[in-house]
C-alpha cells in the first residue's frame, strides 16, 4: 500500500494529511459538499505502510481520506470507526490528539 502524505507544523502541534495514494487529484462531491484532494495538501510525498503508521502515531491533528488509510489507522487505534463520515462514497475521518 501506498500513503500520499503532507506534514505540517501547526501551534506547535504536527498536523499530518494522508490519504490513498491513488484518491490524489480526485475532487468529491455530494450535495453542497465538495473536497478537493490536492497533492499540494495531501501529497507532498508517497510512503509505505510503515512509515504512515509512525506518522500517524506521531502526529497530533490528522486529516484523512480513503479506504486503506482509514483502515490503518483504524487497526493502530488512532482512529475510530464511531468518527467516519463518507463523501462520494469515500471515507475521512479527522483526529484531534491533546
Amino acid at each position: 500500500m501506498a500513503f500520499a502524505v503532507r506534514t505540517v507544523n501547526y501551534q506547535r502541534n504536527k498536523m499530518l494529511n494522508m490519504c490513498d495514494s491513488s484518491l490524489v487529484g480526485r475532487v468529491l462531491t455530494e450535495g453542497d459538499l465538495t473536497m478537493n484532494i490536492t497533492p499540494s495538501y495531501f501529497a507532498e510525498r508517497i510512503v509505505d505502510e510503515t512509515e504512515a503508521e509512525q506518522l500517524l502515531r506521531s502526529s497530533s491533528i490528522i486529516n484523512m481520506v480513503g479506504e486503506e488509510t482509514i483502515a490503518l489507522s483504524v487497526k493502530i487505534g488512532v482512529g475510530s470507526p464511531k468518527g467516519v463520515k463518507k463523501i462520494s462514497g469515500i471515507p475521512f475521518l479527522l483526529v484531534f490528539k491533546f
